[in-house]
């Protein structure tokens, strides 16, 4: 098979949304609750029992997921024979659906390297920072394809596989602030990690510590941005992914 026809086929595909592969999430689909109790007249509004920070419209998007963790190629013994490119990645909390992997560009890349991208919808409000989640996806390419190595980028990291089999993994040490409620929040430059302290340096790229005096200067929809939310001795409240 020609790069020609190759090129064309991912462009049509791309366009159409369809793709060649086939992508799933692992792991069980976030709770769905009710209202929530109402208390000293507050009460949680929306269904969705992860949610947390600002309330209103929905908006889910289709971004890239957290970071991807590994890649790995296979090659089909039976007809039809096909390559199959299976990635694995983090989202930065429940509620992600619809993982797939998409081509960065169009065109023939000079050093024949298949760029992809590893997006998926994120949830429709803000999510509790309850840890990363797994997800996974795949891609399929039929034999005789130009590409010699795969690339993979997310919203924290790229990882690339340097031939077209064998696999590829990536080491995410990002805190994901599961147990951040509590600590001590200590920004980049200001001071230095330790028992009970939750650094900036150790934090996902964008993370947003909003203080009891701080406005909330720009988007409030970054799925991938962690808001801590401070008391006046900069400890956590409250932390959440847009």
């Amino acid at each position: 098979m020609n790069y020609g026809k190759v090129g064309g086929m991912v462009a049509t595909l791309v366009v159409a949304a369809g793709l060649s592969g086939y992508a799933f999430a692992q792991g069980a689909p976030a709770a769905q609750g009710g209202g929530g109790s109402q208390g000293q007249g507050y009460a949680q509004s929306g269904s969705d029992a992860n949610a947390a920070g600002p309330s209103g419209a929905t908006r889910p998007l289709e971004v890239p997921v957290m970071a991807v963790t590994g890649i790995e190629v296979m090659h089909a013994t039976l007809d039809p024979k096909v390559d199959v490119i299976r990635v694995t990645g983090l989202v930065s909390s429940a509620g992600w659906t619809g993982p797939t992997l998409v081509p960065f560009f169009y065109g023939k890349p000079a050093d024949d390297v298949l760029d992809l991208q590893f997006i998926a919808t994120s949830p429709e409000q803000s999510q509790k920072a309850e840890g990363f989640q797994p997800i996974s996806a795949d891609f399929t390419l039929e034999a005789g394809h130009p590409f010699k190595g795969v690339r993979v980028r997310a919203y924290a990291n790229a990882l690339e596989l340097k031939q077209m089999n064998g696999n590829a993994q990536a080491q995410i040490k990002a805190n994901d602030c599961k147990d951040c409620i509590g600590k001590t929040f200590v920004d980049k430059g200001q001071g230095q990690p330790g028992p009970g302290v939750v650094y900036g340096g150790d934090l996902p790229p964008d993370y947003r510590p909003i203080g009891p005096t701080h406005g909330v200067k720009g988007d409030v929809h970054n799925p991938n941005r962690i808001n801590l939310i401070l008391d006046g001795q900069n400890k956590i409240v409250m932390a959440f992914w847009e």
